[in-house]
């Protein structure tokens, strides 16, 4: 029989793979960036948001915070290098304006993570304290990346159209959402339960707006020579969300 240690690892390390697949949703972006030379009407809020997310649940699964949560530091590890990258990018093509504001919040998100940092190795003392203040902020930002995608769930039952709540995005959500529950459930860890118990939830109600609506869509080439075109909608939840 497998232990639950095994059965553990093994949904981490998919729950990894599906993250991953995540964190690289934004390459089209940047390459169609690099390619045009512009960051056009595309925004850094998504990656800067993802950048302290990352950090927080890197922070979290150290062995002084949370034991036992290494599957949880590869991947966001990952994703942190990846979301940098990405804001890099980002700086390169932006105009004065994009590049200070990705300065600007970049400062805030270093100095917000210091002060976690100090307070959660300095005023707590144990895992058990310090898992739930690093824990509790984890959820926070967590469940604010997953309920982002409500203002296009708006947006689709408005238009009666999924022109903008892109599937594969919402599938890959919900899959995450529901592999990391169940990482969580296996050997119960509460602060990953929570924010992915809600992601999955999440997931599955784009997937019912997306199965409702796709038949009332406008056909692409039927609106019309001169309907305007738009970039599908951006949503990058973070990687925890992804943990």
């Amino acid at each position: 029989m497998v232990s639950a240690e095994a059965a553990r690892n093994v949904v981490g390390i998919i729950g990894n793979v599906i993250s991953f697949g995540l964190f690289l949703s934004p390459v089209p972006t940047f390459w169609r960036i690099i390619k045009n030379k512009a960051v056009e009407e595309f925004k850094p809020d998504p990656y800067l948001a993802t950048v302290l997310n990352c950090a927080l649940w890197v922070f979290y699964g150290m062995p002084f915070i949370h034991p036992d949560s290494l599957l949880v530091v590869t991947i966001n590890s990952v994703g942190l290098v990846l979301e940098l990258i990405y804001l890099t990018i980002f700086f390169i093509y932006a105009t004065n304006q994009g590049r200070k504001k990705v300065v600007t919040w970049l400062f805030i998100e270093v100095v917000f993570f210091g002060a976690v940092v100090a307070i959660g190795l300095l005023a707590f003392h144990g895992t058990t304290r310090r898992s739930l203040f690093v824990g509790i902020l984890c959820d926070i930002f967590n469940i604010i990346m997953y309920t982002s995608p409500l203002t296009i769930m708006s947006k689709v039952i408005k238009t009666k159209s999924v022109e903008y709540m892109p599937f594969y995005l919402s599938l890959t959500n919900f899959l995450n959402g529901s592999c990391w529950t169940a990482y969580a459930l296996i050997k119960f860890d509460i602060y990953v339960l929570v924010s992915n118990g809600l992601g999955a939830i999440s997931g599955a109600a784009q997937l019912i707006l997306y199965g409702c609506y796709y038949g009332t869509t406008p056909k692409k080439g039927k609106q019309g020579i001169d309907a305007p075109t738009k970039p599908a909608a951006e949503v990058q939840l973070s990687a925890a969300d992804r943990v």
